[in-house]
C-alpha cells in the first residue's frame, strides 16, 4: 500500500476509512434477501463483513470486518483501525458497534446482530454484553484470544448477566484464508526487509 507524499499514514488511513464506510458502492446499502434461508442469510451478510475485512487489509491493518443487522437491515460497519487510530479498542467489532448506536442514537443495540470475521475477543465480547446484543455470528476461530469459545466462553458464564446466541464458523474457510494470506505476506515482506 503506497501513501501520499508527505507520508502521512494515519490522515490517509482515517480518510481511507471513511470513504470506504460511507462512500463506496460495494457493499453499502446492499442487504441480503428476507426470503433466504437462516444460513444462506447468515453467508450474504458475513460476506459483506468480509469486503470491510479485505478495506481493512487495503488500508494496512489487521483485515477484520464486522457490520450489525438489524430486522435484517446493515445498520453498523466497521474494520480493523488501530493502528491508523491510534486507538487499541478500534476493533471491527467495536467500530461496528459503535456506528449502528450512532445510526439507532441509543447505545442499548436490542435486537440486533453482529456478523464478524474473526471471533470476538474479551474486550469486545464485553463491549457487546453492554449493548446487548441478542446474536453474534462469526467466521475464523480465533485460538490465541478468541472470548467465544476459542480461549474462553464468556457467552456460556453464568455470572454474567447477559447472554447472546453464538453461531460460530460461517464460512471460517474463507475468513481464516483472508487473515492467513495477510500475516504471511507481512512476514515474508519482514524477511525482505533484513
Amino acid at each position: 500500500m503506497s501513501f501520499p507524499e508527505n507520508g502521512d499514514r494515519q490522515s490517509f488511513c482515517i480518510q481511507f476509512r471513511h470513504n470506504v464506510l460511507h462512500n463506496s458502492s460495494s457493499f453499502l446499502g446492499r442487504t441480503p434477501s428476507g426470503s433466504l434461508v437462516p444460513e444462506e442469510r447468515d453467508i450474504a451478510f458475513m460476506r459483506i463483513a468480509l469486503e470491510l475485512a479485505r478495506s481493512a487489509e487495503q488500508a494496512g491493518e489487521v483485515p477484520v470486518g464486522a457490520i450489525v443487522v438489524k430486522d435484517g437491515e446493515v445498520i453498523g460497519r466497521g474494520f480493523n483501525a488501530p493502528i491508523s487510530r491510534n486507538d487499541p479498542s478500534a476493533h471491527a467489532e467495536m467500530q461496528a458497534l459503535r456506528d449502528a448506536a450512532q445510526f439507532l442514537e441509543n447505545y442499548r443495540l436490542i435486537g440486533c446482530e453482529l456478523f464478524v470475521t474473526l471471533e470476538p475477543c474479551v474486550m469486545c465480547v464485553g463491549a457487546l454484553f453492554h449493548a446487548r446484543i441478542a446474536r453474534v455470528v462469526f467466521g475464523a476461530r480465533d485460538p490465541k484470544t478468541g472470548a467465544c469459545g476459542s480461549v474462553l466462553d464468556l457467552f456460556s458464564e453464568p455470572r454474567l448477566n447477559h447472554h447472546a446466541t453464538v453461531t460460530a464458523g460461517v464460512l471460517a474457510e474463507e475468513c481464516g484464508q483472508v487473515l492467513s494470506n495477510f500475516f504471511a505476506a507481512r512476514r515474508a515482506q519482514q524477511r525482505n526487509e533484513n
